[in-house]
């Protein structure tokens, strides 16, 4: 049985935390790439048969995982590799409010993991798999912010937006060669998360759009982890996957 590869970031909270749990099955080969291993997940892998690599990394320091990556990559053999999946998934918040008011310590950080990591994970990814014919697919996890403004979350909404950008370049660029993996940006919905956690929290001075957010949970208008990741797995699952490099799951 030829095995189906999956990379996956930011595994061991939220939305990656349920599509880990999703991507579990005898064919998977999953390496998850988070702060924190998840000791339930690795019991689910033995008794679903998967099989399963958990990294305690750190993102904000993404070359040497990168590098490690394509050594991970290059170890299999690629005719024998049904599909190569990367899903970067991770992201991080800066202090919420107004960008003077944070640390230029907090802001780069929260850069690095948003947005200077999965741009790494893709170079490692698309060059370690460049001569393989197994099909290849990197999905981003996005947001709605990198499509809208907000105040009080500038840096999210750069690294969201830069996220659309990097995958719509990919995807050019991977358009033009043979066999070229299929990108796709993609904003899972509003998800009940500690995210969500963290902006209900938030000051309303440096914050004037707290009071939608709070207003969201009270309506019951999250969807939860394991909803959203059944939505996104079946996106990146989808024939059409990659003919449109930014999408929304809400559009599907």
């Amino acid at each position: 049985m030829r095995p189906r590869l999956f990379v996956l970031t930011g595994a061991s909270r939220g939305l990656g935390a349920a599509m880990a749990r999703r991507l579990l099955a005898p064919e998977h080969t999953l390496l998850c790439l988070s702060r924190q291993a998840d000791d339930a997940l690795a019991t689910s892998a033995v008794e679903a048969g998967a099989t399963l690599e958990q990294w305690r990394v750190d993102l904000a320091d993404a070359a040497p995982v990168s590098t490690r990556l394509a050594a991970w990559l290059g170890a299999f053999d690629p005719v024998r590799v049904a599909s190569a999946s990367l899903i970067n998934n991770a992201g991080a918040l800066a202090p919420i409010g107004s960008l003077q008011d944070a640390s230029a310590a907090d802001l780069a950080a929260a850069l690095r993991v948003g947005l200077e990591a999965p741009l790494l994970l893709c170079a490692a990814f698309l060059r370690a798999t460049a001569s393989w014919p197994a099909d290849r697919r990197i999905l981003n996890i996005s947001s709605g912010l990198g499509r809208r403004a907000m105040a009080g979350q500038a840096t999210y909404c750069a690294a969201k937006a830069g996220m659309d950008q990097l995958s719509r370049a990919l995807a050019l660029e991977q358009g033009g060669t043979v066999h070229g993996a299929r990108i796709v940006s993609l904003a899972p919905g509003v998800v009940d998360t500690d995210m969500q956690v963290q902006l209900r929290a938030a000051s309303r001075p440096g914050f004037p759009d707290h009071d939608a957010f709070v207003r969201l949970k009270e309506g019951g208008k999250l969807a939860s982890a394991d909803e959203a990741a059944a939505r996104v797995l079946a996106y990146l699952a989808r024939s059409d996957f990659g003919e449109t490099p930014v999408a929304d799951v809400r559009d599907a």
